[in-house]
């Protein structure tokens, strides 16, 4: 009330007014930073006797096993103990761990990325604290403060994404206070969603109670969305590449961008997503699939032949073709050379085979109700014989399929809602996260942490999505703290583990009426009882899909 009254003071001439709103607008990022670093300390201090270890000692194993492989692979304890070593370790842990493994149970299940993040880490602790045996690694704060980053760059993300759709956005909001211009509210709606993704709390309890790494994925998944919005599909596959090497659960949203420009008819656009994805990934795994001389010699040709072409030809988007020829030159002379793809088969392929179960731990979802009903992941839906052939359909695929199809129509109403100038563009871009959690089989309860955050752009969008918002948040962090008081099983927490237990089928049941409703806004369905109070649209010109014009 302060603030407003001195904005509208008539004594204060415009320039002074905009100059004020700002220092007041920094105070309040400030403060909301300085107190989601201390929440985030606190939530570490207090849940240190419930804190789930085992994911920290299973990547503190891992790190250990790459510098094991590089003393087995250094001709000395000196050259093991350099970074050289360390990388011909990091390099040759993927063949080892195949080489060694029992009927392909292999354990390690880390993409390059992540596995090398935390072999850096291991060895950092173990030059520090050479004494520390494997069950008790110490010096995990470097670990919380990767977490810290992608929270606040996710945070920061969020508020560019819904700034940019509310400004793009052809509705009036009449609701809010006309002293406020457009790009004032669009500010303001941008910082209340970056506000609650930065305060998320299952965000936090997942990187700092728990803690995992779950967050990492997040800032690259939220910048490809902004790319996508721009345009910049190349931009968008490099990003959503990179993500997956850190986590390759982004894998199972990342076609949802593949699909957006396809549904604008913009075959160049997917194209490129397609080319910057392939190139990004070649630069990250060369090293394992060009493991020769001729191997490298055959991608140099193959580079310099095609440079020639596009630019012989003048080809348009030259530098895509470009990226694009050299990124599957990369992986086909690796295949033909004796190039090594283990890291997809152990990074990728294991972890889609190494929980055969509906669900793990507590989920509130569809496959949990599924197995409360007595299905299992491999039950047979359909079975038929053509000819010599037979086809049977799993559940396990018949949820894959189910959720590929309700991407498709997230795709589709991303389209539609860009073409209307509605912000409910935001709802389809956090829905693939809602829908892979709600929908596929051997989901963990942590994975509903980023559907949590990323549907905080619904603050953007309108009041009722933003309290739908709050109740996936508020599912997501009671599945987190579930599995964290089990792990432990303290007799003060007995009676809190029987109460969750006991509300997991009802959760379910609310966790998937949110993702229906979310899922309902994202492909554009309105329905006319609820349009009361909806605010009215003003006729523009369909919005435009071309690249921006770059300034001077």
């Amino acid at each position: 009330m302060i603030a407003q009254t001195l904005f509208r003071h008539p004594t204060l001439s415009p320039r002074v007014r905009i100059f004020v709103a700002r220092i007041f607008a920094g105070l309040i990022v400030v403060a909301l930073f300085l107190g989601g670093v201390q929440l985030r300390r606190s939530i570490g201090e207090n849940t240190r006797h419930v804190r789930y270890q085992h994911d920290i000692v299973n990547a503190f194993y891992w790190g250990n096993e790459t510098l094991k492989e590089a003393r087995r692979l250094s001709p000395d304890e000196a050259s093991a103990n350099s970074w050289p070593g360390f990388y011909r370790g990091y390099l040759g842990l993927y063949d080892r761990v195949k080489e060694t493994a029992y009927e392909s149970d292999y354990g390690l299940d880390y993409p390059p990325l992540r596995l090398l993040i935390m072999a850096v880490w291991t060895k950092e602790v173990r030059d520090g604290f050479p004494w520390v045996d494997d069950e008790h690694p110490k010096l995990v704060n470097p670990l919380l403060k990767i977490n810290v980053v992608c929270e606040l760059v996710s945070a920061a993300a969020i508020f560019f994404l819904v700034r940019l759709c509310v400004l793009r956005s052809s509705r009036k909001y009449a609701s809010w206070p006309r002293s406020l211009s457009f790009e004032q509210r669009a500010s303001i709606a941008g910082l209340l969603a970056a506000s609650a993704a930065w305060l998320e709390p299952s965000m936090i309890l997942d990187a700092h109670g728990w803690p995992q790494w779950d967050v990492w994925i997040l800032p690259f998944y939220l910048f490809a969305a902004l790319a996508a919005l721009k345009n910049r599909w190349v931009w968008c596959g490099c990003l959503l590449a990179a993500g997956a090497m850190l986590k390759g659960q982004l894998l199972f949203v990342a076609p949802f961008f593949l699909l957006w420009p396809l549904w604008q008819k913009r075959w160049a656009g997917a194209l490129c997503m397609l080319a910057g994805f392939t190139a990004t990934w070649a630069v990250i795994v060369s090293p394992w699939l060009l493991r020769t001389r001729v191997a490298w010699l055959a991608v140099a040709a193959t580079a310099g032949v095609s440079l020639f072409l596009v630019l012989r030809y003048k080809l348009p988007y030259r530098g895509v073709w470009f990226a694009g020829i050299v990124g599957c030159a990369a992986f086909v002379v690796g295949a033909f050379t004796g190039g090594s793809f283990t890291w997809f088969e152990i990074g990728f392929l294991y972890g889609t085979k190494h929980y055969p179960y509906l669900f793990i731990s507590s989920c509130y979802n569809l496959p949990s109700l599924l197995a409360g009903a007595g299905w299992s992941l491999e039950d047979d839906l359909l079975s038929a014989h053509v000819g010599s052939l037979y086809f049977h359909l799993t559940l396990q695929w018949a949820l894959r399929l189910f959720y590929l199809g309700a991407v498709v129509l997230c795709a589709r109403g991303a389209v539609q809602h860009l073409r209307n100038r509605d912000p409910r563009v935001l709802i389809a871009i956090a829905a693939p996260w809602l829908l892979m959690f709600a929908l596929l089989g051997q989901m963990h309860e942590r994975y509903l942490v980023w559907g949590a955050v990323v549907s905080a752009v619904a603050l953007g969008v309108s009041i009722r999505l933003s309290i739908i918002y709050f109740i996936i948040s508020a599912a997501s962090t009671a599945m987190i703290v579930h599995v964290m008081l089990i792990d432990k099983k303290l007799d003060a927490t007995l009676r809190a583990i029987d109460v969750l237990e006991g509300v997991r089928p009802y959760a379910s049941g609310v966790v998937l009426a949110c993702v229906a409703v979310y899922f309902w806004h994202a492909i554009g369905v309105r329905i006319a009882a609820l349009q009361r109070g909806v605010p009215k649209t003003v006729t523009r010109p369909a919005l435009s899909l071309e690249p921006e014009m770059e300034e001077a």
